[in-house]
Order: structure tokens, then sequence, then C-alpha cells
């Protein structure tokens, strides 16, 4: 795909300047306080303040990117995190970086990710087919995870030669890569929304999908389950190498590249990997690889030992992570893409944030080894759970836009912000199918709420058992157009079709308005 596609080649070098150069600003940063007291504590709030943000932001900068252009928002973006880094390269170069000024320049670099990553993860299916976006999100993996091998093993290095410093430099100039690579990009010009949604009502928008996505809902709850465990590693193992290991800092950048390899080698097995495990079966054994690998670090505090083991370690991240990217891609409709991927980004880094700060006080109460053993059992027990939650992924689904709702015609014309507006179907069913047709409906309520309704409700009339009335809620009447303009997906209208084919023949539907005082 990086031979073919000249396009998502450039993109994906520029996010990997990138991503190496933030991964060097955490290495940096978490080797400058390494040395202080209460070091443990210091070293997980740098993890903390570099992926805090995400649950601040992300969601609000989903929203703005399925509101923007979201190549000129990633080139503001990008510009502006070069600003912030090179003060304070200006400041660690005069001595002037101590760890709380350290913590907020962390956060702020953090805030400019958390508003990058959204927009670069919903831009991808602009660039490249729907048939390659398992392939798309298998190299954003090998992308993150050469990042992740290459950014620590350099900034070791050049944090034992050169200090931090220079580590953040590059993280500078890095931005720079990536801002080039927008500027070359001629994206197409896109017809604006006819319906520009307002801020807060997009932001409940792309909840409500969230909400009323079985399929969503249980892809991150697994993330949550495998990340809360899993950021032990990346939020102790500074302390790992030092204390456990006696590594410096080139150790130190050694132990995490190990982890990018084994996260490369996970990338390059995934297309095998898809044919051979089911969805669930891929999380049942990444789950037990990475749990006995924190047991292994937990028992063995040996470099020999500890670094093939975190090969291993990096592999079942990379896999899991990558395979739930793929199902969240894969299952989304492009007017809310960029909202639904902030959530998962939010779930995963703030898993992350949360995680590394509750093991850097549990290192410090009980120790790093039984830390890292407890642990191992969260993440073994949160495997075992596959079992009794699994995840069903549904990719073959059509998730292109429909319009096949037919346009509404009243005599009494609301305003877009008006309402809620109650929309009624009735239908007619024969005795026969009644069963079958309330079966059909119910898998048809997920649609009406996805996509604008939030309350929704079928009902059947007394006197007439044949007559039954679908009623739904939708908060404005702008709301309820955009359900009529591209909500709507191509398996939104299969499932309507076939409670439509139980029933004697398309439903009667009525918009009732909010009724008005007369003057």
């Amino acid at each position: 795909m990086l031979r073919s596609d000249p396009v998502f080649r450039a993109l994906w070098i520029g996010v990997l300047a990138s991503n190496i150069g933030t991964w060097m600003q955490t290495v940096g940063a978490q080797w400058l306080v390494v040395s202080e007291p209460d070091a443990a504590t210091w070293v997980s709030l740098v993890q903390t303040a570099t992926t805090l943000p995400v649950l601040l932001f992300a969601l609000p900068a989903g929203t703005v990117a399925d509101a923007l252009d979201r190549r000129r928002l990633l080139l503001a973006v990008q510009l502006s995190l070069f600003l912030i880094a090179a003060a304070l390269t200006a400041l660690t170069a005069l001595g002037e970086a101590s760890p709380g000024v350290l913590l907020i320049f962390t956060f702020l670099l953090g805030c400019g990710q958390a508003l990058t990553l959204p927009s670069w993860q919903a831009v991808i299916p602009e660039v490249v087919p729907h048939d390659q976006l398992p392939s798309a999100s298998a190299l954003g993996a090998v992308n993150t995870n050469l990042a992740r091998s290459a950014g620590p093993a350099l900034a070791g290095l050049l944090v034992a030669h050169f200090g931090s410093a220079v580590v953040f430099g590059l993280n500078a100039l890095s931005f720079l890569v990536f801002a080039v690579a927008l500027l070359r990009w001629k994206r197409p010009r896109r017809t604006p929304a006819s319906r520009p949604e307002h801020f807060t009502s997009a932001l409940r928008a792309g909840g409500r999908y969230v909400r009323y996505s079985p399929v969503i809902r249980r892809v991150l709850g697994r993330v949550l389950l495998f990340v809360l465990p899993g950021s032990v590693v990346w939020g102790l193992l500074p302390l790992v190498a030092s204390r456990e290991l006696g590594m410096g800092a080139g150790g130190y950048g050694t132990l995490l590249a190990a982890l990018g390899v084994g996260a490369i080698a996970g990338a390059l097995l995934m297309p095998r990997a898809r044919k051979l495990l089911r969805t669930n079966q891929m999380i049942a054994v990444t789950g037990a690889a990475y749990g006995l690998a924190l047991l292994v670090i937990a028992l063995v505090p040996n470099r020999f030992v500890v670094t093939p083991v975190l090969v291993v370690a990096g592999l079942a991240w990379m896999m899991l992570v990558s395979r739930m990217n793929v199902a969240m891609q894969l299952n989304l409709p492009n007017w809310v893409r960029a909202r639904a991927l902030a959530i998962y980004q939010l779930v995963f880094a703030g898993g992350q944030a949360l995680g590394a700060l509750a093991w850097g006080q549990s290192a410090e109460a009980v120790g790093l080894r039984q830390t890292f053993g407890l642990a191992a059992a969260l993440m073994l027990a949160g495997t075992l759970t596959v079992r009794v939650w699994p995840v069903h992924t549904h990719e073959d689904e059509d998730h292109t836009p429909a319009v096949y709702w037919a346009e509404p015609h009243l005599l009494l014309q609301p305003h877009l912000d008006e309402g809620p507006i109650l929309v009624s179907a009735t239908y007619r069913v024969p005795a026969a199918n009644t069963v079958a047709f309330v079966r059909a409906m119910d898998d048809l309520r997920g649609s009406r709420q996805r996509t604008g309704a939030i309350r929704w409700g079928l009902f059947q009339d007394g006197a007439d058992p044949a007559e039954f009335v679908e009623v739904y809620l939708v908060p404005t009447w702008a709301e309820h157009l955009r359900q009529h303009e591209g909500r709507l997906t191509g398996d939104d209208e299969v499932s309507e079709e076939r409670a439509v084919a139980l029933a004697e023949g398309p439903p009667a539907v009525r918009h009732l308005l909010p009724a008005k005082h007369s003057d």
C-alpha cells in the first residue's frame, strides 16, 4: 500500500516522524525526573500528563474534526505543537525545566496529540479504499510501534550523550515534517454539509451513536480491560530498567526497542493471524501472552530474560490494539467517524493515564515486582471474561450512506432548531408475522437511536391487534432532517426493509411538532 498510494505514503511518513518525536519527548522527560525524590510518582505523572489531555479534549476534538476541514485542522495543530516543543527545548537548555514546568509542557503537547489523533484516524478512510482499511490500520500500528521502537532507542542514546534538550528540539522538528506532508496533500474539495451541526448537539450525537451501538461499546470495553493492566509497562519501565535491572538511559531505550520490535513483528503477522484466529480467539491469545509477560517481569528481574519477554508483550499489545482499531474503522459511518474514534482514543489513552497513575502509587506502596504481579493477575482475569463478554464485529455490514426516506412534506414548516419532534410510523401486520415483526423492529430500534432518536417505542393497538405504531422522539427538526439526508446507512436500509416485508406495506409516517399557544 505504501508503494501504490503516494498520498497515504507521504502522510504515513509524516505521522511516523511526529510519533518518533513524541516517543523521544516522553523518554527524555521521564529520564529527566528519574533522579528526583519520589521518582516513581514523577515518572508516572509524566505518562499521565502525556495521555490525560485525551480525557479532556478527545471528544471535542473529534466533534471539530467531523465539522471542519481535517487537513487544515491537522496543519494548525502541528504548527502549534512546534512552537510549544521549541519553547520547552529553550527552557531545558537554560536549565529552567523543573519537574513542574516539564509536566506543564508535557500536558500542552498531550493536548496537541489529543487534537491530532481523531483527525488522523478519520482521514485514513479518505485516502485508502474501504477494502484496504484493515491493511491501512495494520500499517498504522506499524507506524506507532516503529516509532515506539526507534524513538526510545534514539532518545536513550541522545540523552546519555547530549541531554534531554536535544531530544526535545528534535521533537519540535518532527512536527514540521508532518506539517510539510499535510501541505503537499491536495485534499479534494468537499461539499460542505447542508445543515452544519451546532457543537453541543454534534457532541451529543457522537456520544449517542456509541451508546446505542453494541459492537462499538463492546470493543471499547475490551480495550479498557486490556489497557488498564497493560499500562504498567509504559508507566514503570524506566524504574524497572534503573532499579531492577541496573540499566542506564541506553538500556531503557533497548527495553522499549524490544517492545517496538515485538509490535512490528505482530503487525507483520496480522494478515495471517486474522485468517487463523477469530476476533475473540485473538483477544484470548494476546491477553494471555501479555499477562504471562508481566508475570515473568515480576518474578525474574534479569535483563536477558526481560528483554525477549518484552518482545512478546509488544507483539501481543500491537495485535490486540490493531484488531480493535480495525473493528472500529469498519463499523463506523463517515458522518460520526472522528467522534467515535475520539471516544476510542479517550478510552485507550485515558485507561493508560489512569493505569499509569495507579501503578505508580502501587509501586511506591508495595514495590515494583509486586505491582507487576498484580497487573499480571488483572490482565489474565480480564482475558478470561472473553467467554462471557465476546466481541462480535459484523465487519461485513454496509456502513456507506443511504438516502432512502422520502422527503417530509408539511403544511407547518418548523424552524430547524424547533423540537422535540415526535415521529410515528403506523404498520399493519398479519397475525402470523407478529412475533417476527416485533423482533425485526427491535433490531431497527438501534438504527433510530444511533442516528438521532432520544426515545423510542413500539405499541400495538388494543382495539385493532393488526396495527402497530412505532414512535420515536428526535431533539430538533434539523436532527431529524439529518436522518433523511445521510446519517442512515446501507445496513439500516436492510434492517428497515426486513421489517416492512413482514407488514402489509410501507408504514404511514407522521411528524408531530410541539404545539404552540396561539396569540
